[in-house]
Protein backbone atom coordinates (compact mmCIF):
# COMPACT_ATOMS: atom_id res chain seq x y z
CA UNK A 1 0.00 0.00 0.00
CA UNK A 2 0.86 3.76 -0.71
CA UNK A 3 1.95 5.99 1.91
CA UNK A 4 -0.41 7.94 0.51
CA UNK A 5 -3.43 5.34 1.17
CA UNK A 6 -1.73 4.85 4.80
CA UNK A 7 -1.44 8.70 5.39
CA UNK A 8 -5.18 8.73 4.27
CA UNK A 9 -6.57 6.17 6.00
CA UNK A 10 -4.66 7.62 9.11
CA UNK A 11 -6.71 10.83 8.62
CA UNK A 12 -10.15 9.16 8.06
CA UNK A 13 -9.44 6.71 11.19
CA UNK A 14 -9.00 10.43 12.96
CA UNK A 15 -12.21 11.80 11.56
CA UNK A 16 -14.27 8.44 12.18
CA UNK A 17 -12.93 8.39 15.71
CA UNK A 18 -13.54 12.04 16.64
CA UNK A 19 -17.12 12.04 15.15
CA UNK A 20 -18.03 8.66 17.54
CA UNK A 21 -16.53 10.68 20.83
CA UNK A 22 -18.23 13.77 19.93
CA UNK A 23 -21.68 11.76 19.20
CA UNK A 24 -21.03 10.17 22.31
CA UNK A 25 -20.36 13.18 24.73
CA UNK A 26 -23.69 15.04 23.21
CA UNK A 27 -25.58 11.92 23.62
CA UNK A 28 -24.42 12.03 27.38
CA UNK A 29 -25.68 15.09 27.73
CA UNK A 30 -22.41 17.41 26.94
CA UNK A 31 -22.76 20.80 25.20
CA UNK A 32 -26.20 21.33 26.85
CA UNK A 33 -28.67 23.34 25.04
CA UNK A 34 -26.06 23.56 22.21
CA UNK A 35 -26.26 19.95 21.05
CA UNK A 36 -28.03 20.79 17.48
CA UNK A 37 -25.24 23.30 16.38
CA UNK A 38 -22.46 21.06 18.19
CA UNK A 39 -24.06 17.93 16.05
CA UNK A 40 -24.42 20.19 12.70
CA UNK A 41 -20.25 20.93 13.27
CA UNK A 42 -19.50 17.06 14.07
CA UNK A 43 -21.19 15.91 10.96
CA UNK A 44 -19.88 18.92 8.91
CA UNK A 45 -16.41 17.57 9.93
CA UNK A 46 -16.75 13.73 9.33
CA UNK A 47 -18.76 14.64 5.65
CA UNK A 48 -15.62 16.33 4.67
CA UNK A 49 -13.69 12.59 5.49
CA UNK A 50 -16.46 11.31 3.38
CA UNK A 51 -15.78 13.97 0.19
CA UNK A 52 -12.01 12.88 0.85
CA UNK A 53 -13.27 9.62 0.21
CA UNK A 54 -15.78 10.31 -2.63
CA UNK A 55 -12.92 12.41 -4.80
CA UNK A 56 -10.36 9.67 -4.77
CA UNK A 57 -9.66 6.57 -7.24
CA UNK A 58 -12.22 3.78 -6.04
CA UNK A 59 -9.57 1.58 -3.27
CA UNK A 60 -10.12 -2.31 -4.78
CA UNK A 61 -9.58 -5.19 -2.18
CA UNK A 62 -7.00 -7.86 -3.66
CA UNK A 63 -9.66 -10.53 -4.88
CA UNK A 64 -12.01 -8.01 -4.32
CA UNK A 65 -12.82 -9.58 -0.86
CA UNK A 66 -13.50 -8.21 2.61
CA UNK A 67 -11.32 -9.88 5.99
CA UNK A 68 -14.25 -11.14 8.32
CA UNK A 69 -14.72 -9.09 11.49
CA UNK A 70 -16.24 -10.02 14.43
CA UNK A 71 -19.96 -9.07 14.96
CA UNK A 72 -19.49 -4.66 15.18
CA UNK A 73 -20.69 -3.32 18.48
CA UNK A 74 -24.43 -2.18 19.27
CA UNK A 75 -24.87 0.97 19.01
CA UNK A 76 -28.28 1.20 20.12
CA UNK A 77 -27.99 2.46 23.46
CA UNK A 78 -26.25 5.59 21.73
CA UNK A 79 -28.93 6.50 19.08
CA UNK A 80 -31.67 5.84 21.72
CA UNK A 81 -29.54 8.59 24.40
CA UNK A 82 -29.24 10.80 21.24
CA UNK A 83 -33.34 10.16 20.08
CA UNK A 84 -33.94 11.30 23.80
CA UNK A 85 -31.95 14.47 23.74
CA UNK A 86 -33.12 15.27 20.36
CA UNK A 87 -36.82 14.36 21.76
CA UNK A 88 -39.39 16.63 19.29
CA UNK A 89 -36.76 17.33 16.30
CA UNK A 90 -35.32 13.73 15.75
CA UNK A 91 -38.31 13.29 13.45
CA UNK A 92 -38.12 15.13 10.01
CA UNK A 93 -38.77 14.41 6.41
CA UNK A 94 -36.55 13.76 3.74
CA UNK A 95 -36.31 12.92 -0.07
CA UNK A 96 -34.29 9.89 -0.35
CA UNK A 97 -32.96 10.30 -3.83
CA UNK A 98 -33.56 13.53 -5.69
CA UNK A 99 -32.70 11.54 -9.26
CA UNK A 100 -34.62 8.29 -8.67
CA UNK A 101 -36.87 8.67 -6.10
CA UNK A 102 -38.49 11.85 -4.96
CA UNK A 103 -40.88 10.79 -2.39
CA UNK A 104 -40.60 12.46 0.83
CA UNK A 105 -39.36 10.02 3.39
CA UNK A 106 -39.92 9.73 7.29
CA UNK A 107 -36.28 10.03 8.67
CA UNK A 108 -34.49 10.41 12.33
CA UNK A 109 -31.83 12.57 12.83
CA UNK A 110 -31.21 9.67 15.67
CA UNK A 111 -31.06 6.77 13.18
CA UNK A 112 -28.85 9.02 10.97
CA UNK A 113 -26.18 10.25 13.33
CA UNK A 114 -25.64 6.46 14.75
CA UNK A 115 -25.83 5.21 10.86
CA UNK A 116 -22.37 7.06 10.14
CA UNK A 117 -20.98 5.99 13.57
CA UNK A 118 -21.91 2.50 12.42
CA UNK A 119 -20.08 2.62 9.28
CA UNK A 120 -17.18 4.54 10.81
CA UNK A 121 -17.30 1.87 13.37
CA UNK A 122 -16.78 -1.36 11.18
CA UNK A 123 -13.76 0.80 9.47
CA UNK A 124 -12.00 1.73 12.14
CA UNK A 125 -11.93 -1.88 13.42
CA UNK A 126 -10.34 -2.61 10.06
CA UNK A 127 -7.75 0.30 10.72
CA UNK A 128 -7.18 -1.07 13.97
CA UNK A 129 -6.49 -4.84 12.79
CA UNK A 130 -3.12 -3.28 11.10
CA UNK A 131 -5.77 -3.31 7.58
CA UNK A 132 -5.55 0.12 6.53
CA UNK A 133 -6.90 -0.47 2.77
CA UNK A 134 -9.08 -2.61 4.28
CA UNK A 135 -10.38 0.26 6.36
CA UNK A 136 -10.07 2.40 3.58
CA UNK A 137 -12.05 0.44 1.05
CA UNK A 138 -15.15 0.05 3.28
CA UNK A 139 -14.84 3.66 4.76
CA UNK A 140 -15.49 4.50 0.89
CA UNK A 141 -17.81 1.89 -0.05
CA UNK A 142 -20.16 2.63 2.99
CA UNK A 143 -19.70 6.17 2.26
CA UNK A 144 -21.39 5.94 -1.46
CA UNK A 145 -23.80 2.77 -0.14
CA UNK A 146 -25.16 4.45 3.12
CA UNK A 147 -23.28 6.77 5.86
CA UNK A 148 -22.75 9.54 3.08
CA UNK A 149 -26.56 9.87 2.65
CA UNK A 150 -27.17 9.59 6.18
CA UNK A 151 -24.56 12.15 6.72
CA UNK A 152 -25.91 14.35 4.26
CA UNK A 153 -29.71 14.25 5.37
CA UNK A 154 -28.78 14.61 9.04
CA UNK A 155 -26.15 18.29 7.54
CA UNK A 156 -29.59 19.37 5.64
CA UNK A 157 -32.07 18.48 8.89
CA UNK A 158 -29.04 20.08 11.17
CA UNK A 159 -28.70 22.87 9.22
CA UNK A 160 -32.92 23.74 9.17
CA UNK A 161 -32.91 23.55 12.75
CA UNK A 162 -29.83 25.67 13.58
CA UNK A 163 -30.93 28.15 10.98
CA UNK A 164 -34.36 28.40 12.42
CA UNK A 165 -32.62 29.12 16.07
CA UNK A 166 -30.96 31.58 14.69
CA UNK A 167 -33.02 33.24 11.82
CA UNK A 168 -37.34 32.84 13.04
CA UNK A 169 -36.89 35.62 15.99
CA UNK A 170 -40.44 37.15 17.19
CA UNK A 171 -40.53 40.67 15.82
CA UNK A 172 -40.15 42.81 18.84
CA UNK A 173 -43.36 44.73 19.66
CA UNK A 174 -42.68 48.98 19.43
CA UNK A 175 -44.75 50.48 21.85
CA UNK A 176 -44.99 54.33 20.69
Amino acid sequence: MSDEFDDLAARIAGHAQNYIDGLTRLAGGEGGDAILPLLLVEVAQVSLAGTQLGAMQDVILQGNFEPALSEDPDIDPLRTALAARLGPVDDYAEVFDPYKDTVVTPYRLSDDLTAVAADLIHGLRHYRAGRPLEALWWWQYSYFNTWGNHAGAALRALHGLVAHTRLDVVEESTTV
